[in-house]
């Protein structure tokens, strides 16, 4: 008996050191556009908030330009980039720890038009530790294509034409063994699940066309044991889609204007803008469950001081709006009740992360903002890249990451 029980107690004790390990390592990693879930959350410690500007733990320079954001899964950091005008398109693989090249690849498309704060590499990788995959666009084709880690590629599709005004600007997300993108656009629309292993279409669900989106979708509960896909654009507002099916589960009205900023989803709500001219216009916090009545989706709007690009951090019961021409704000989550609004010098066309309770984001010039996450408004620094910056940063394994026009930047957490 003793004997028994004392095998139960080892046994449990293995059980929680592989839990204990398991879940280490998932923090480690940041597989998509703004981490897990598209939170923008780390709970990395010893990140600092300025550092010598001449002295990052690695800095590598890019033989060409991009605006994604670096993705990292345990020592392999993906990031892409184009050239001038789009006829070649690059993924890069670094050591995550060190800088070093481990790989490169590269293919040929046609040349095209985008915005002016756009680039032809703008789509964030996203990998689950087998594959990495990622989108690309011209004028004739929207094409994903997926490598293994040591840079071969196992599979290209081409997803048919794509009309954009300004480029491509939605990055893939990979959950439970899919792909998923979100192909929303003036042409043929749809939201298209390929299987992670093989490329093949497990589903496709048709949407209407419009306004382009540049939005990407994240993954939440639904409630009732599974998981939605949810997504925005303007002609398919705020809705929820079933992970293994693509069926639709709920839809909100269609929203006013075009989706940039990607949507979060905590605690059954979805918080979700869209805007026009460099400027958000209208805000809505969504319910998500799948009982919802209609007329009791939308939990509360806001229509003034909004970003537009950046997209939304929440942390505990308070919501964070970094509007692109340096407007904060702070709005409890619940209601949308104001906390406080201050203007933070800076424009920003990259995303806001928050690393244990702070806020880091990077202005379009190169200088990281970083700022205390409360109800009191509190600047606690700011650190120049010495290179302009679009993009949003990573955190993973020990390193904070910034993807600026022309390098990849990794600060070392204090050990």
């Amino acid at each position: 008996m003793v004997h028994h029980v004392r095998c139960c107690l080892s046994l449990l004790a293995l059980h929680l050191c592989l839990l204990h390990c398991s879940t280490a390592t998932a923090q480690e990693n940041w597989p998509r556009f703004r981490g897990a879930a598209g939170l923008g959350v780390s709970a990395q410690s010893g990140i600092p908030v300025t550092w010598n500007a001449d002295q990052p733990t690695w800095k590598v320079q890019l033989p060409t330009i991009g605006h994604s954001s670096p993705v990292i899964w345990g020592k392999h950091l993906f990031v892409t980039s184009a050239t001038d005008g789009g006829s070649e398109r690059f993924i890069h693989c670094y050591n995550a720890d060190s800088g070093a090249s481990l790989w490169n690849a590269s293919f040929k498309m046609e040349a095209s038009r985008k915005h002016q704060k756009n680039s032809w590499a703008s789509s964030t990788p996203a990998t689950d530790g087998n594959i990495v995959c990622c989108l690309f666009a011209d004028a004739q084709r929207l094409v994903v294509k997926a490598w293994d880690f040591s840079g071969k590629e196992v599979w290209s599709v081409d997803l048919g034409t794509y009309e954009s005004e300004h480029n491509l600007g939605v990055s893939a997300i990979i959950e439970d063994g899919l792909v998923i993108i979100a192909n929303d656009q003036v042409g043929p629309s749809s939201l298209i699940a390929l299987q992670a292993a093989s490329g093949k279409v497990a589903w496709k669900t048709e949407r209407l066309p419009g306004k382009t989106s540049y939005s990407t979708p994240t993954v939440a509960p639904d409630g009732a044991g599974g998981s939605q896909i949810v997504t925005v654009s303007e002609s398919g507002g705020v809705s929820g889609l079933d992970l293994k099916t693509g069926r639709q589960l709920w839809q909100t009205p269609k929203l006013p204007m075009r989706t940039v900023a990607s949507p979060i989803v905590l605690d059954g709500l979805a918080f979700a803008t869209c805007g026009e001219g460099g400027n958000g216009k209208y805000f809505a916090a969504v319910r998500t469950g799948l009982d919802v009545p209609a007329d009791q989706r939308i939990a509360w709007e806001r229509r003034t001081m909004l970003p537009y690009v950046p997209c939304l951090i929440r942390r505990d019961d308070l919501l964070f709006l970094w509007g692109d021409k340096g407007i904060m704000v702070c709005l409890e989550a619940a209601t949308g009740n104001e906390v406080w609004s201050e203007r933070i010098d800076g424009q920003y066309s990259g995303s806001p992360i928050l690393i244990e309770d702070r806020i880091y984001c990077v202005t379009e010039d190169g200088i990281v903002v970083v700022l205390e996450a409360g109800r009191q408004f509190r600047e606690l620094g700011r650190t120049p890249l010495g290179d302009d910056c679009h993009s949003t940063p990573a955190v993973a394994n020990g390193h904070l990451y910034f993807h600026t026009f022309k390098h990849v930047i990794a600060i070392q957490a204090a050990r």
